[in-house]
């Protein structure tokens, strides 16, 4: 019985180490994509980044589902994300177009150090008690794998139509810089375990990530292009959201369809008041209604 349970325990050990595995697994995929852009393959190297947001995203999902969250795989996790999404894609860009002008490196920096301080603030946060509870249904500006792909789009776009004006020095370092402000802003941003699908959605979006999925296999870049403008597409909404939210926390805890209902119903309001404004409505027997003042 003793060997048994010790076995047992050695077991539930080794599943408790998973997300760290699979974190160091996302950490190889970003320092392999700067491998593959000194060697020229750009595609290979982008691929790698996505393949290290994957495994980040399937990580944290991992050790909350096992409860095997420990404070080093807390660390390994920032540190991995700070080279995945931060250092390699700031040498990809230096490497792919950057380096033609001695101003890149210094763009490469700026983007690189952004990725880390938007990092320090995050786990910041999650440290942070005092944070009213709707706040955890978002992003504080744009996390760390979003802004790397953000970032790396002028490799896609060059990698799937060739040279352009849209991997110009100037437009790279512009769009470098603009990706990093994204991840050190403010702006609010959905997190995806928040994100709610009404039930007859569902049947709609299988179809949509049946047709995500054989797009990854014929057509990666350009899926990566529709992703990037989907994701910059939604920071207006989530902003708004959580303009809406901040100014009503009690309804967090409702369901996202209640919520959804009272968002439709708080917009409708203004209209009808528009409405009763220009119809100039008043009380039967006022001075302004047809036919008021008068007495059969």
């Amino acid at each position: 019985m003793i060997e048994k349970a010790a076995i047992v325990q050695g077991r539930r050990k080794t599943v408790r180490l998973l997300p760290s595995i699979v974190t160091i697994l996302a950490l190889c995929a970003g320092l392999s994509a700067v491998k593959f852009a000194l060697d020229g393959s750009r595609e290979v190297a982008l691929a790698m980044i996505g393949a290290a947001a994957v495994l980040d995203t399937l990580d944290g999902r991992l050790a909350r589902l096992l409860d095997a969250t420990t404070k080093i795989g807390a660390e390994l996790d920032s540190l991995s994300d700070a080279i995945s999404f931060g250092v390699a894609p700031a040498l990809v860009l230096y490497v792919s177009f950057l380096q033609k002008n001695s101003a890149g490196w210094i763009i490469a920096l700026i983007y690189a150090v952004s990725l880390v301080l938007r990092l320090a603030r995050f786990n910041t946060l999650l440290d942070d008690d005092t944070r009213p509870d709707w706040q955890r249904e978002y992003f504080v500006g744009v996390p760390a794998p979003a802004a790397a792909l953000i970032a790396l789009l002028p490799v896609a776009i060059h990698e799937q139509f060739g040279n352009g004006w849209w991997n110009s020095m100037p437009l790279v370092a512009a769009w470098t810089v603009f990706a990093a402000l994204l991840a050190v802003s403010t702006i609010p941003t959905l997190a995806m375990k928040s994100v709610s699908v009404a039930p007859q959605a569902a049947a709609l979006l299988l179809v949509l990530v049946a047709l995500a999925a054989a797009a990854l296999v014929t057509y990666p870049l350009i899926l990566l292009m529709v992703l990037v403008a989907l994701y910059l597409g939604h920071i207006p909404f989530a902003w708004r959201s959580a303009r809406w939210v901040a100014a009503r926390p009690e309804t967090w805890h409702n369901k996202p369809s209640e919520r959804r209902a009272q968002r439709r119903a708080t917009r409708r309001r203004p209209a009808l008041r528009v409405s009763n404004a220009r119809l100039r409505l008043r009380r039967p027997g006022g001075r302004n209604f047809p036919g008021g003042g008068l007495h059969g």
